[in-house]
């Protein structure tokens, strides 16, 4: 089994990609390989609508400029996907936005081809905001027939300059139990 993460954080190793690393934690401790791969900072173009993927169906966005065909390779490869971003004015990074716009129509115009992977979100403020983000991720989840485990509160974390996620410790505990009940539902639906 394998999980990847699709980090929108522009900031490597800071506090999305932390909140990632204690999922990993539990899933490694479970036998579940993990990925992460930022895709924050990288240059990602949005979806234009030209519908070519949908033409071809051939698992591809026809833009074939930037990450996103290498991308949407690996998530049709996992069992699950974590999806991370920092709140940007009350949603997700442009580059994640980027990523759920073109993969998720991609996924619709190849028969749901992510359905039925497991899929969960990690968020990061400063302060807030974060609750409008997490929802733009399930909702991508959701509209691609994935199934989303919850934890024991909503899968967040608090904190502005790099490492203040640690301080966190309703945070670092929530991200152990989505671990937690990620490995547990993914030995179920894919085993």
């Amino acid at each position: 089994m394998k999980v990847l993460a699709i980090n929108g954080s522009p900031r490597k190793k800071g506090n999305t990609s932390q909140l990632i690393d204690e999922v990993f934690k539990v899933l490694q401790s479970h036998g579940i390989d993990t990925e992460q791969v930022q895709v924050g900072g990288e240059l990602i173009r949005g979806c234009n609508a030209c519908y070519i993927c949908k033409k071809k169906a051939d698992k591809k966005c026809h833009n074939d400029e930037d990450i996103i065909n290498p991308l949407i390779e690996k998530m049709i490869e996992a069992d699950g996907i974590l999806m991370a971003s920092p709140t940007y004015f009350s949603n997700v990074s442009a580059e994640l936005k980027a990523v759920i716009d073109r993969t998720g129509v991609v996924n619709r115009a190849n028969g749901f081809m992510f359905q039925r992977k497991v899929g969960a979100a990690i968020v990061t403020a400063r302060r807030a905001g974060q609750v409008a983000a997490f929802d733009a991720i399930n909702h991508y989840f959701l509209a691609c027939q994935m199934i989303v485990p919850g934890a024991n509160y909503w899968n967040m974390g608090i904190g502005k300059d790099k490492g203040d996620v640690q301080n966190d410790a309703e945070g670092l505990e929530n991200m152990q139990n989505l671990g937690e009940n990620m490995a547990w539902l993914l030995k179920r639906v894919v085993e």
